[in-house]
C-alpha cells in the first residue's frame, strides 16, 4: 500500500508540474506527459519496473478514447467513411509496409524479418494523434477526419497482423533463444499472451464455428446497444445516483473489452463499435461526461509510461544512427501519406495535417514487436532498436503538430479549402462572409426583407445545410481577395463580416477597406479588444457577438428586482449608448500588442468611463421612476405606462 501511494505521488506530481508548463509553452499536453515520463524515468530514476504493469493498465485509456469517439459518430457518418476506411487506410498500411520491408531488405535483413518490421512500423499512434487532434480542435477538419479513418483502419489491421506474424517465425533467432522484452513493451507482450490464451479456447473449434462465435459476439454488442442499454440506463437514472451512472458506463466499456479479448479481436475496435451503436442514445452525453475524466487520466498515464520506458542505454550507445533511423521512418511514412493525400484530394492545411499527424509509429507497434519477439520472428537486438525507434517517433509527433501550426500560419497562400471553391454565378448588393449561427440570422432577416445577398463560407457542411433550407451560399475562403472580387466586392453596397475567426475577420475588413474606401462594412467582434482591431482596420459598424443578448439578460434581471419594464428598458438603452461612445474613445488610445493594463491612457479613460456610467445610470433610474410615478397617478396611467414600456418609448408627460 505504501509503495502504491508513493508511486502515485510521483506520477501525479510529474504530470501536474510538466503538463501545464508544456501547454503554456505551446507544446501541448501529450509532449508534456512524455517529457514528464522521461524526467522521472531515465533522467532521475525515481520509477522503474512498475511502469510495465502501469502501461498495461493505462492502455485502457485508448479503449475509452475510441468508445467516446464512437459516441460522436452516427452510423450513417461511419458508412459515409467507407471509401476512406478501405481505400485511404488500406493503401496506407499496404504501401508503408512494403516500403519499410524493401528498405530493410536493402540493408541486409531477411524478407520475413523485414516484413515483420514493416507491419509493426506501418501503424501510427492512435492515442497521441487523436488526443492532439481533439485538444487542438482539428478533429472535424477534413484532414482530421482522414487521419481518423486511417487510424481506425490500422486498429482493424492489427487483428490479421497478429494472426499472420507466427507464420514468419524463424527456426533460430540468436541461438534459438528469444530474450525478454524491455520494460517499455513488457505489458504489451503479457496482454497479447493473455489474448492468445483466450483465443486458444476457440482454436479447438472448427473454422466455421469460430467465425460464428465471433459474429455472435459482435452481434450481441450491437443488439445490446440497441435494445438493452435504454431500459438499464433509465433504471439507473431513476435512482438519481450519479456514481452508479459512472459505474455503468465503465462496466459497458470494460465488459466489451473483455469480450473482444476472449474472441481474439481488438478491445479498442469493440469499444468503438459500441460507441457508434450508442451514438443516437439520449444518454450519450451522460456517458461522455462520466468517462471523459477517466480517459484523460489513463491516456496521460499511458504517455508518461512511454516516456519513462525509453531505453536510454541503448540510445546513448548509437544515438545518431537511431535518430537517423527514426527520422528516415517518419520521412518515408510522410512521403507515402502526402501522395495519398494528393490522390484522395486533400488540400492545403488538411494535406499537411494528414501527413505530419500520421508520420510516427504507434503503441500497437509495441504489441506487434513484442509478439514477434515472443514468436521468434525478430532477433533480440533488432527488437530493442525497434522499441526505441517507435518511442522516439512518438516523442517527435507533438513537435510535428507544432510544425503544422507554424506552417499553416506561415504559408497562408496555401490555405486552400478542403473542397473545390464554388464558381459564383450571381452577385448581390450585400456580401455576407461567414454563415455560422451569427451570419445565418443576419442573412435570413436581410433576404426576407427583400434584398439579395451573396453568402461565402469555407465550411462545406454548413454550405450544404444552407442549401437544404433553400438559401443559396458559395463555398470558399472569404479571406482570399480573388474570392471577394468574384463575389462582387467592387460593386457591393454593404459587406457583413460574420466570421468566428478573429484574425480572419480583421484581415477581411482591412483588405475590403483598402480596395473600397466607400464600402460600408459591418463586422462581428468577439470582444472589446477585437472591436479595437476592427475599428483600426476600417469597419463602420461593429457588433460584439454577445453584447445585445447580455443587455437583454441584464434588463430581465432588473425587472425581476423590482424595476418596471419601462425603467429597465430605459437603463438598457442608456447603457448601450454610453458603452458605444466609450468604445470609440477607448479605441483611439488602444495600442496593438500592448496589454491594456500597461496602457496608462487606456486605463485612465476606462476608470473614468466606469464612474460616468454609474452616475448616468443612477440618474436615469431616478428620472424614469419619477416619470412612471407621475403617469400612474393619472386615470388609466397603469395601462399607459405598460404600453409605453412595451413600445420602448417613455410615457407621455403628465398634464
Amino acid at each position: 500500500m505504501e509503495a502504491f501511494l508513493f508511486q502515485a505521488v510521483i506520477y501525479l506530481a510529474a504530470a501536474v508540474l510538466a503538463v501545464p508548463l508544456a501547454a503554456r509553452l505551446g507544446l501541448g499536453s501529450v509532449l508534456g506527459y512524455l517529457l514528464a515520463g522521461i524526467l522521472i524515468g531515465p533522467a532521475m530514476g525515481v520509477v522503474g519496473s512498475e511502469t510495465e504493469s502501469l502501461q498495461h493498465f493505462a492502455e485502457f485509456g485508448v479503449v475509452m478514447m475510441l468508445f467516446l469517439i464512437g459516441l460522436e459518430l452516427d452510423p450513417r457518418a461511419l458508412w459515409a467513411m467507407r471509401h476512406r476506411l478501405l481505400g485511404l487506410g488500406g493503401l496506407q498500411v499496404v504501401l508503408t509496409t512494403l516500403a519499410i520491408m524493401g528498405t530493410g531488405m536493402a540493408f541486409g535483413l531477411g524478407w520475413s524479418v523485414a516484413l515483420a518490421c514493416g507491419l509493426a512500423l506501418a501503424l501510427s499512434s492512435t492515442a497521441i494523434v487523436l488526443q492532439t487532434l481533439s485538444e487542438k480542435g482539428l478533429m472535424q477538419t477534413n484532414g482530421g477526419r482522414a487521419a481518423f479513418a486511417v487510424l481506425l483502419t490500422q486498429d482493424v489491421a492489427v487483428i490479421p497482423m497478429l494472426a499472420f506474424l507466427p507464420l514468419l517465425a524463424l527456426s533460430a533467432v540468436d541461438g534459438g533463444q528469444a530474450a525478454h522484452a524491455p520494460a517499455l513493451h513488457g505489458t504489451a507482450t503479457s496482454a497479447v499472451a493473455f489474448a492468445a490464451e483466450a483465443r486458444a479456447l476457440l482454436a479447438a473449434l472448427p473454422g466455421w464455428a469460430a467465425a460464428i462465435v465471433t459474429l455472435a459476439a459482435l452481434s450481441s454488442i450491437v443488439l445490446a446497444g440497441i435494445f438493452l442499454t435504454r431500459p438499464v440506463f433509465s433504471a439507473i437514472h431513476a435512482t438519481r445516483l450519479r456514481e452508479m451512472f459512472t459505474a455503468l458506463a465503465l462496466l459497458i466499456v470494460v465488459s466489451i473489452a473483455c469480450l473482444m479479448l476472449i474472441i481474439g479481436l481488438s478491445p479498442a475496435l469493440g469499444a468503438f463499435l459500441a460507441g457508434v451503436v450508442l451514438a443516437n442514445s439520449e444518454f450519450r452525453h451522460e456517458m461522455e461526461s462520466a468517462l471523459e475524466p477517466f480517459k484523460g487520466l489513463l491516456l496521460g498515464l499511458f504517455f508518461i509510461t512511454v516516456g519513462a520506458g525509453v531505453d536510454v542505454t541503448t540510445f546513448l550507445a548509437e544515438p545518431f544512427r537511431l535518430l537517423a533511423a527514426t527520422i528516415s521512418l517518419m520521412l518515408t511514412k510522410g512521403a507515402i501519406l502526402y501522395l495519398l493525400a494528393i490522390l484522395f484530394k486533400l488540400h492545403g492545411r488538411d494535406r499537411r495535417l494528414f501527413t505530419l499527424g500520421l508520420a510516427q509509429a504507434g503503441e500497437f507497434g509495441f504489441v506487434l514487436v513484442g509478439f514477434s519477439l515472443q514468436r521468434h520472428v525478430l532477433p533480440d537486438q533488432l527488437a530493442q532498436e525497434l522499441y526505441l525507434i517507435i518511442a522516439l517517433s512518438m516523442l517527435l509527433t507533438p513537435l510535428f503538430f507544432i510544425a503544422y501550426e507554424y506552417l499553416s500560419k506561415k504559408v497562408h497562400a496555401d490555405s486552400t479549402p478542403s473542397a473545390e471553391t464554388d464558381a459564383i454565378e450571381q452577385q448581390g448588393p450585400i456580401i455576407i462572409a461567414g454563415i455560422g449561427r451569427f451570419g445565418q440570422v443576419v442573412n435570413r432577416m436581410v433576404q426576407m426583407s427583400g434584398f439579395r445577398t451573396t453568402v461565402l463560407d469555407h465550411d462545406l457542411g454548413t454550405i450544404r445545410l444552407m442549401r437544404q433550407f433553400g438559401f443559396k451560399a458559395f463555398l470558399g475562403d472569404p479571406t482570399r481577395p480573388e474570392l471577394l472580387q468574384a463575389a462582387g466586392l467592387m460593386e457591393a453596397q454593404v459587406l457583413v463580416v460574420a466570421m468566428d475567426d478573429k484574425a480572419a475577420s480583421t484581415e477581411i475588413v482591412r483588405h475590403a477597406r483598402k480596395v473600397r474606401p466607400d464600402l460600408h462594412i459591418v463586422a462581428r467582434a468577439y470582444d472589446r479588444v477585437h472591436v479595437f482591431e476592427l475599428y483600426q482596420a476600417g469597419a463602420d459598424d461593429i457588433v460584439r457577438e454577445m453584447f445585445d443578448s447580455s443587455l437583454r439578460t441584464a434588463r430581465y434581471v432588473l425587472e425581476n428586482m423590482g424595476l418596471s419594464e419601462f425603467e429597465a428598458a430605459e437603463l438598457e438603452k442608456l447603457y448601450y449608448k454610453l458603452d458605444r461612445k466609450a468604445l470609440r474613445e477607448l479605441a483611439e488610445v488602444w495600442q496593438p500588442g500592448v496589454p491594456v493594463t500597461e496602457n496608462a491612457a487606456y486605463m485612465a479613460r476606462a476608470k473614468q468611463f466606469s464612474r460616468e456610467l454609474e452616475t448616468a445610470l443612477v440618474a436615469q433610474a431616478e428620472q424614469a421612476e419619477k416619470q412612471t410615478a407621475q403617469v400612474k397617478s393619472l386615470p388609466g396611467g397603469d395601462a399607459v405606462a405598460s404600453d409605453a414600456a412595451q413600445d420602448g418609448a417613455p410615457p407621455p408627460p403628465s398634464g
